[in-house]
C-alpha cells in the first residue's frame, strides 16, 4: 500500500513538461473555469451557513457561564465543518463536470506513452462521459460523506481526533485520485469494472489524491494548476497498471 501511494505521488513528476509538449493546455480552460466558478461557489455557501450552524451548536450549552466561550467554539467547528463539506462537494462536481473534457486528455497521454493511436478501448460520446462522471462521483460523493461525517463527530474527542482527521484526510484523497483514475478507466472498462480496478489499486489513488488535495490548499494557484496536474498523473499510473496487467495476461 505505502509502496503504491509512492507511486501515485511520484506520477506528478514531470507533468507540467509533460503538457507543453503534448499541447493539451486548450483542453483545460474550460475545466478550469468550472473548477473557479465552483470554488466561489461552495466559499459562498460556506461563508453564508457557518454562523448559522455554529449558532444551533451553541444552543446545545443550556447554562448561561461559558456561553460566549462555547458559542465563540461554536462558530469555529460550524465554519471548518461546511469548509471540509465543501471541499468534499467541490472536487466531486468539478470532477463529474470536467470529463468530457478530461478523457481526452487521458486519451493523448496513453496514445503518447504507447506510441499507437490504435488502443483496445471503448470509444464513448461526449454525453456518455459526462454521464459516466456524475455517475461516478455521485456515488463516490455519497460513499465519502457517510465515512467523513462519523469521523468529523469523533475528531472532538482528545487524541483520538487526530486518527479521525488524518482519516478524513486520506479519504478524500482516495476519492479524489478515483475520479481522477476514472478519465481514463471509462474507455477501458465500463462502470463497475472501474470501481474493482481502483479498489485493487488503491494505494496509487490515494497518493494521487494527496497531491491533489495539497494543492487545493495553496490559494488561487492551486484551484487553477489541481486538475490539469492531478489528471496528467493519474492517466500516466492509469495507462501503465493497465499495460501491465494486459502483458501479465498474454
Amino acid at each position: 500500500m505505502i509502496k503504491n501511494i509512492f507511486k501515485g505521488i511520484k506520477a506528478y513528476s514531470g507533468t507540467l513538461k509533460l503538457i507543453s509538449q503534448l499541447k493539451l493546455w486548450k483542453y483545460f480552460f474550460v475545466p478550469i473555469g468550472i473548477s473557479v466558478v465552483t470554488a466561489m461557489f461552495i466559499g459562498l455557501i460556506a461563508y453564508t451557513l457557518s454562523d448559522n450552524i455554529g449558532a444551533l451548536i451553541a444552543r446545545l450549552w443550556i447554562w448561561e457561564w461559558g456561553k460566549t466561550t462555547f458559542t465563540t467554539i461554536s462558530n469555529f467547528i460550524g465554519g471548518a465543518t461546511v469548509i471540509l463539506l465543501g471541499l468534499v462537494l467541490y472536487k466531486h462536481i468539478v470532477m463529474a463536470l470536467s470529463a468530457p473534457f478530461m478523457s481526452p486528455v487521458s486519451e493523448k497521454i496513453e496514445t503518447h506513452l504507447t506510441g499507437s493511436s490504435q488502443h483496445q478501448h471503448r470509444i464513448t460520446s461526449f454525453q456518455e462521459q459526462l454521464g459516466r462522471g456524475i455517475r461516478i462521483n455521485l456515488r463516490n460523493l455519497t460513499k465519502e460523506i457517510m465515512l467523513t461525517i462519523p469521523l468529523i463527530l469523533i475528531g472532538f474527542i482528545p487524541v483520538v481526533g487526530i486518527i479521525a482527521t488524518v482519516l478524513v484526510f486520506l479519504i478524500q484523497a482516495y476519492y479524489a485520485g478515483f475520479g481522477n483514475m476514472d478519465y481514463t478507466l471509462e474507455r477501458h472498462f465500463k462502470y463497475h469494472k472501474s470501481i474493482e480496478f481502483v479498489k485493487k489499486h488503491k494505494g496509487v489513488a490515494i497518493g494521487n489524491g494527496i497531491v491533489f488535495m495539497v494543492f487545493l490548499l495553496i490559494p488561487l494557484i492551486g484551484i487553477i494548476l489541481v486538475l490539469p496536474l492531478s489528471v496528467t498523473a493519474a492517466s500516466l499510473s492509469a495507462v501503465e497498471i493497465i499495460d501491465e496487467e494486459r502483458k501479465t495476461i498474454t
